[in-house]
């Protein structure tokens, strides 16, 4: 039965690189490579509506695979953003070893018609720019830390050059949290989750603009 399933179905892998996209349609055997930016991913979106396919599969990159995933939900085309860890697993255990781009393409494709993940959905607007600004500022307080382990180790001859670095980062994390709150405060229901959250002693904005 389940073979049955998966010949009515059409999946679509999608290996993101910095600068192209290697996509593979399953069982199709449709194999095309197009440049990671606005003219190619239309062009990718053109051929995968050709067909009717079940789903678009791609992996999580952190912020790669957004603009294409943002033309999927756009198109209403059906769109996975699987875990890196599971594919990888499959790809353990069909011995896949070798990586080459159009392999990964294929191996994901493998993995929807294998696994069939259940859809994702796109985050509204404001929550992917929330999100966003959340990992610039683990970005920024990552780079405060190390700035001041170097300030406690570097000789007094060095820390002149440490301090300046130290207040820029301490001003951008005050632009973003105000950037955080203006946001939040501009939606009524996140301006109510933050105030319940906030109501929990010693949950600050830190943990509310997170949750």
């Amino acid at each position: 039965m389940n073979s049955i399933n998966n010949q009515n179905e059409i999946n679509v892998g999608v290996d993101t690189g910095k600068t192209q996209l290697d996509i593979y349609i399953r069982p199709l055997g449709i194999y095309f490579v197009v440049s990671d930016d606005e003219s190619g991913i239309k062009e990718a979106i053109t051929e995968i509506k050709k067909h009717k396919v079940t789903r678009v599969v791609i992996e999580a990159t952190g912020r790669l695979e957004q603009a294409f995933i943002i033309a999927c939900a756009k198109e209403k085309l059906p769109f996975v953003i699987a875990n890196p860890a599971h594919v990888k697993k499959f790809a353990g255990a069909i011995g896949q070893l070798a990586k080459t781009d159009k392999l990964d393409a294929k191996l994901i494709a493998h993995y929807s018609e294998a696994i069939k993940p259940k859809l994702s959905t796109l985050k509204p607007a404001t929550l992917r720019l929330m999100s966003d600004l959340m990992s610039r500022r683990c970005q920024l307080m990552g780079m405060r830390t190390m700035e001041k382990n170097r300030l406690q180790i570097m000789p007094k001859e060095i820390t002149s050059s440490i301090n300046p670095i130290l207040t820029v980062i301490n001003n951008q994390l005050i632009k973003i949290d105000k950037k955080l709150q203006k946001l939040i405060e501009s939606c009524d229901e996140y301006k109510i989750k933050n105030d319940i959250i906030q109501s929990i002693p010693g949950v600050g904005n830190v943990v509310a603009f997170s949750l």
